[in-house]
This record gives C-alpha cells, structure tokens and sequence, in this order.
C-alpha cells in the first residue's frame, strides 16, 4: 500500500471552501485558554467543514502564531467572530433558530451515542474551558447536553479530543 501524496488528495482551495455546502454546525468555544487548542479545533472544523466558529471569553483570537502553529492555515477557510460574553454568541445564535447544545458531563445529559440530530436543524455546539468546563452561564442558556461515554481513569477527554469525536459523530450522523 502507497501513501497518497498532498497533491493527489483532490482537497479543494480555499475560496473553493467558502463557497460549498458546510455542516449546519457552529463551534462555540467557551473561555478555550490553550492557543494549540484553539488551532487545532480551527483545522478540524475546516475537516468537517463546518459554517463558523464563535470564540468566547478569554479565548485567542487569529491571527497569532501559537494559533497558526496547530491550524496549518484553517483560520482563513474556517468562518469565526468573537463574543466578550458567550450568553451573547447563543442568543444570536438562539434568534438564528440554532439549537444549542453543550458538550459536557452534565444532569440529565444525553450520551453522544444516543443523541440522533435532525437533518433539517441547525446546532451549535459549546466546548468550554480546559479546566472548569462549559460555563454555567451557558449552561443555563442551552437546549440539551451531549456527553461522551468514557470507561478509563480519567474523567474527561483533551477538548480537542472532545470536538473530533463529537464533530465526527455529527458528521456521520447528518451526511453519510
């Protein structure tokens, strides 16, 4: 078996990207304080090509090197906005007709596994801050809970885990 080459993997250009069809998803990412973090999240919403991507609180903003580092340049394909308060980013997205749903251990929270979105739904999906999670601000604002079974020591995933399995998951769930 032969590694495909960069050049034969038929990805499309950027202004390409903009123009096509994207996931009905929008990245909410809650006070993220790791700048590698928040790159790698850009290139894998660009992967799973995704409409946008809004960065809250204490979250970096592009353009930064410690960003670029892990975002290999999908902070240019990838759509964002930052929002000082992240109450603000879901009621914009609420008045969209976004349902909003926060990955977390929560309450009542719904198991990644069983959760079926609708074809016809628009989502946003909050990822929180690497210690203290989704905050409870936002917690109070959304419309379910999604949380990833886990069955080792550690009680979470790295957050960038987090959003390929859930961007993954979606993906799977809504085009395949």
């Amino acid at each position: 078996m032969r590694k495909l080459k960069t050049d034969e993997l038929g990805r499309v250009g950027i202004d390409d990207f903009k123009k096509q069809d994207k996931l009905p998803l929008v990245v909410i990412l809650d006070s993220v304080r790791s700048m590698h973090n928040i790159g790698s999240i850009f290139r894998t919403t660009d992967g799973f090509a995704i409409e946008k991507i809004f960065l809250c609180g204490i979250t970096a903003q592009p353009p930064h090197r410690e960003i670029e580092k892990t975002a290999l340049g999908a902070t240019q394909s990838i759509e964002w906005t930052y929002y000082e308060d992240v109450c603000d980013a879901i009621n914009n997205l609420k008045s969209e007709g976004y349902k909003i749903i926060a990955i977390e251990q929560a309450e009542n929270s719904t198991l990644l596994n069983n959760y079926q979105p609708n074809k016809s739904d628009k989502y946003a999906l909050i990822f929180g801050n690497e210690v203290n999670g989704v905050s409870d601000e936002a917690m109070k604002l959304i419309d379910t809970c999604i949380e990833i079974p886990q069955f080792g020591t550690k009680h979470s995933f790295n957050i960038v885990v987090s959003a390929g399995i859930v961007l993954w998951d979606f993906f799977a769930k809504l085009k395949l």
